[in-house]
């Protein structure tokens, strides 16, 4: 069985965005820092703290994310990650005002024609969506 996890880069506050989700959605963080892994010596020691792999394991959820790890790139923080939550109208409500809490609503959470649908972009730059039909 294959699945599908969603992986975020972010430009060194992994950590405190992955315990942000986890504060919102529940479950289990797991967090694994340069310095306690064996690539430590193969980068810098200003790179020692940042996180090499995260992941939350919630009930039905699940994101994967690491700190941007090439220092001789750039990266582009944008809206091309897209984290999609389907459910009961009361849990989308619930966890819409959770996670928007110092971000940007770009669609309120309003009955449609689809049924209920919001997005907003969390105070970390990502993109959120909340449907149920």
């Amino acid at each position: 069985m294959i699945t599908l996890t969603t992986y975020l880069l972010l430009n060194g506050n992994c950590e405190e965005a992955m315990q942000f989700y986890q504060a919102c959605l529940g479950g289990e963080l797991v967090v694994a820092k340069v310095k306690d892994t064996a690539m430590k010596d193969m980068m810098p020691p200003s790179m020692h703290n940042k996180v090499i792999h995260a992941r939350l394991n919630a009930e039905g959820i699940h994101i994967s994310a690491s700190d941007w790890l090439r220092p001789d790139q750039i990266p582009v923080q944008g809206n091309t990650v897209c984290l999609y939550l389907n459910g009961s109208a009361l849990e989308l409500k619930k966890l819409f005002d959770s996670l928007s809490a110092g971000g940007n609503i770009t669609d309120p959470l309003k009955e449609q024609f689809s049924g209920m649908y919001g997005a907003l972009n969390d105070k970390f730059g990502i993109r959120w969506m909340f449907h149920t039909s």
